[in-house]
């Protein structure tokens, strides 16, 4: 990855927030490498190195700056949207593939030797895979530490590592102190919560439009699932070693996270997921700037900046949504699928339920809301609370016909869906091709362009798809002045390119 050295110093002059995540500073006078944004003095430029990322300014033995904590700066945009290997690698290894996979797993799900990959990681990131990982779980270390009133023999196997040696010499290189250091230094009680609980804080690159984000969320939230109250949103989560829970609420400069968790090696993937649904990694100075420059989108830009892609934190929670949604409402979609969760989730003997509207305007059904899991360990179903992770693909392809309440042809779309997933024929995780997933989509029965589409946006995270045959979305280029007839409004669009997915979002709000 080349890092122009005048540009990187300027911003780094001018102490930017916005290139937070893109590069890191290296000052060789001190060992120390920081955001481009530190308030620290700008160092000389005979002192100053770039590197490309957090794992490279590690491997150049430096450590992280105590006072603007680089470890914790948003994730560079540029690996959150690309499509190529490494952006696909980058998004993995943040998920903890090569944690729970080592090297040889992350290989294979990009399907390339672990040499190749190297290579490829090295040239682009200046490290290679397992030393991003190593970063990675230095950083999930430090937030057990902080965080947390966990042992440190607990923390060190939590956050990945082999052995507690392995531990306390990471922390020490990349921090420059002790683990016992690190939490003696923080100096602040455990936030409380209970066992399992961790409370954090999610960086961003301002603006948020954080009530576009909440409003989109709340319109299409799920009994059981998911629920937005008093400006949080609450969700379960399927993970990989359990299930939990993620309560978000956006603030000043960073969105407060608390996850309540059944396995604490879950940390990094459940922070990983919460960052992709909000979007929390974008450039939102690139995507209005772009979108900006159309008169017809400006004045939305300028009432609004910072509207993010909602994502998924299951690809395939997404996927059957895109199905249910074929040509009805998002009132009625709801309805659907809240019928299949209460088949899939019914609450635990005696829990009762909360009531949820749903339907249409007028329409009020008694929908209980699923509580605790069943127990598949000590304390899992406290842990994991009264929200949990959409049902699995095996889970909907046992589902019987009269519960599904749709037409044959979408029913049996779903069963071909879940039937792919299953099977390991679809990967719709934030790893997969992109342009392999959507053409094994539309191979798929009763699956067109707009169901690929909405996959692609939001749980592949394609930042550039427009579905200009969404209803919403003419109606929304209508209001703006923008033709709204399919074939014009695909040409017209291309103005807004590498960002019509961000446009899509302004112009479902429009409508």
């Amino acid at each position: 990855m080349e890092l122009d050295f005048e540009r990187c110093y300027r911003a780094v002059d001018s102490r930017d927030q916005r290139f937070d995540g893109w590069f890191y500073t290296g000052v060789t006078s001190t060992g120390i490498y920081c955001r481009p944004s530190c308030p620290a003095t700008t160092p000389k430029r005979q002192n100053v190195r770039f590197f490309p990322s957090a794992a490279a300014a590690q491997t150049a033995g430096l450590r992280a700056c105590r006072r603007c904590r680089p470890d914790a700066a948003p994730g560079s945009p540029q690996w959150d949207v690309r499509a190529d290997v490494v952006g696909r690698a980058m998004r993995l290894i943040a998920d903890g593939v090569v944690d729970r996979d080592g090297i040889p797993g992350l290989a294979a799900r990009l399907g390339y030797t672990e040499r190749h990959l190297h290579r490829m990681l090295r040239a682009e990131m200046g490290a290679g895979p397992l030393a991003l990982a190593r970063a990675q779980r230095a950083q999930t270390a430090r937030t057990l530490i902080e965080t947390t009133g966990l042992g440190m023999a607990e923390i060190a196997f939590a956050a990945g590592f082999g052995s507690v040696r392995q531990f306390n010499d990471t922390v020490r290189e990349v921090y420059g102190r002790a683990p016992s250091e690190l939490r003696t230094a923080r100096g602040r009680p455990v936030a409380p919560g209970g066992a399992g609980t961790i409370t954090l804080r999610l960086a961003y690159r301002p603006p948020l439009h954080a009530r576009a984000l909440l409003d989109f969320l709340a319109l299409r939230a799920l009994p059981g699932v998911e629920e937005v109250r008093d400006g949080t949103y609450r969700r379960g989560l399927r993970l990989p070693h359990g299930p939990g829970e993620a309560a978000l609420t956006p603030a000043d400069g960073h969105v407060s996270a608390t996850l309540r968790l059944t396995d604490m090696r879950d940390l990094a993937p459940a922070v990983a997921r919460c960052r992709r649904l909000l979007d929390l990694d974008a450039d939102p100075t690139a995507v209005d700037g772009t979108l900006a420059a159309d008169p017809a989108l400006a004045g939305a830009v300028a009432a609004e900046p910072g509207i993010r892609l909602p994502r998924s934190v299951d690809g395939f929670e997404m996927a059957v949504r895109a199905v249910v949604g074929q040509q009805v409402s998002v009132r009625s979609a709801r309805t659907t699928l809240t019928r299949l969760l209460t088949h899939l989730r019914p609450p635990a003997p005696g829990a009762g339920g909360v009531e949820q509207e749903v339907g249409a305007p007028g329409e009020r059904s008694r929908e209980p809301q699923p509580l605790d899991p069943p127990a598949d360990g000590a304390g899992s179903a406290e842990r994991a609370g009264r929200l949990r992770g959409f049902p699995t693909a095996e889970e909907v392809l046992g589902v019987p016909d009269e519960v599904f309440g749709m037409p044959a042809g979408r029913r049996e779309t779903l069963r071909a869906l879940a039937g792919a997933v299953a099977d390991g024929s679809l990967d719709l995780a934030p790893g997969g091709d992109r342009e392999e997933t959507v053409r094994r989509l539309l191979a798929l029965p009763g699956i067109g362009p707009w169901t690929a589409g909405y996959v692609a946006m939001r749980a592949l995270g394609d930042p550039d798809v427009l579905l200009p045959t969404d209803l919403a979305v003419r109606r929304g280029a209508a209001a703006l002045g923008v033709p709204a007839a399919p074939r014009t409004l695909d040409t017209y669009a291309d103005r807004w390119r590498p960002w019509r997915s961000y446009a899509v979002i302004r112009l479902w709000r429009a409508g």
